[in-house]
């Protein structure tokens, strides 16, 4: 398998070269969140039990997303930096700039949503906003598979405006599918630096190949200022949370995980589909909490203590222990994801990927975690 990591164009330790963007992010992050959680304290912004759905034993600091927003800015300008000399920074710098720009609408939006309790299509309508960002910079997935393996022709215009739908749908779904994942302490900031971790393995990967002279340092340092950012995050975040991340937080990184998925889409169908394997954890939570709650007839879109995580815990597996066990499933589909991309093609991966899924849905349901009963019943607000 490393024969086939290595590629001819680049050394393994290209990525060395982009060591600031991480060391800044990280360091950034940590001082800022620090200073979010006083300021949170300071002036009431805490997100405060309930006994049903918020669970936490008292009230806790909100703005953690502020400050992986800051470290996440902070590692771009770095790698923005340390590019400023190569052939491809006008091109670099373009996207550089709509991703972070598009991470501080997502995130403002989330904040607005912390601090006033927005209703769900006021959400919908600010993701939108933040994936017109990478439309506007040129982020766009590439469909040129549609006529190399379907035989179907396509002009140029038809295929950038097709794309347009398709950027906005994984914003809004790694949004919200990263924001039902932010249940327990750490949950959300650990399985976000699992699916990191792995895209920047990919990206490493792909640049030893030199398949994409823009996109993957692009790639690359958007990796890195993600990672440290929550890095920086989550000793914070950590049981028990001295600081939320909020929607705020949930919203920045989802955001920026579409970004990612994005650029992996926009060479090869195959990096594409290894990045949505990568996903996988967020992308099975979300789908068996809709279903849930369709099969049992319960509203779509109100929170309720079903999640797989919340179900593991009411089956009395501690909260450490459940975090744990969702951190080894979000490596296992990461692992998945990355091997079958790196030796196989994606005609072939497919029905790997489509068979992993399947695997899951079913592991799901035979124990009985479709389920809805009791204290896993929704949650309505208000009276």
């Amino acid at each position: 398998m490393l024969d086939g990591f290595i590629g001819p164009d680049r050394p393994v330790t290209w990525v060395v070269h982009f060591w600031p963007v991480l060391a800044f992010s990280f360091i950034s992050a940590l001082v800022a969140t620090s200073l979010c959680k006083k300021i949170a304290l300071k002036f009431g912004i805490v997100d405060k039990p309930d006994n049903l759905v918020k669970t936490h034993k008292g009230s806790v600091a909100y703005l953690g997303g502020i400050g992986m927003l800051v470290g996440l800015t902070v590692g771009i300008l770095a790698g923005i930096y340390c590019i400023r000399d190569q052939e491809y920074f006008p091109q670099a710098l373009t996207w550089l700039i709509g991703v972070a720009a598009g991470g501080a609408i997502a995130c403002f939006i989330g904040l607005v949503d912390d601090i006033l309790d927005t209703k769900p299509w006021q959400k919908m309508l600010g993701q939108v906003v933040a994936a017109v960002a990478l439309v506007v910079v040129g982020i766009r997935p590439a469909l040129n598979f549609l006529y190399v393996h379907l035989g179907l022709k396509i002009p140029g215009d038809v295929e950038m405006i097709m794309g347009v739908p398709i950027v906005i749908i994984f914003v809004l779904g790694a949004t919200n599918s990263l924001n039902l994942l932010d249940g327990l302490d750490g949950l959300c900031a650990g399985v976000t630096v699992i699916i990191t971790t792995a895209f920047l393995l990919l990206t490493i990967h792909l640049g030893t190949w030199g398949k994409h002279e823009v996109g993957d340092p692009t790639r690359a340092i958007i990796c890195l200022g993600l990672l440290g950012g929550v890095c920086g995050f989550l000793p914070f975040n950590r049981h028990p949370a001295k600081i939320f991340m909020g929607d705020a937080g949930s919203m920045l990184l989802g955001f920026v995980v579409a970004a990612l998925m994005m650029l992996f889409a926009t060479k090869s169908v195959r990096w594409w589909m290894a990045s949505i394997v990568v996903f996988g954890l967020p992308i099975l939570d979300t789908a068996v909490a809709l279903v849930r709650r369709f099969i049992n007839k319960r509203p779509l879109f109100v929170s309720d203590r079903g999640h797989i995580y919340d179900q593991m815990i009411d089956r009395g597996i501690p909260l450490g222990k459940t975090v744990k066990i969702c951190y080894a499933l979000a490596g296992l589909y990461a692992l998945i994801g990355l091997a079958f991309s790196i030796r196989i093609r994606a005609r072939h991966a497919l029905p790997v990927y489509v068979a992993v899924f399947v695997i899951s849905g079913i592991a799901v349901w035979k124990k009985g975690y479709l389920k809805m009963e009791g204290i896993r019943g929704a949650i309505r607000k208000g009276p």
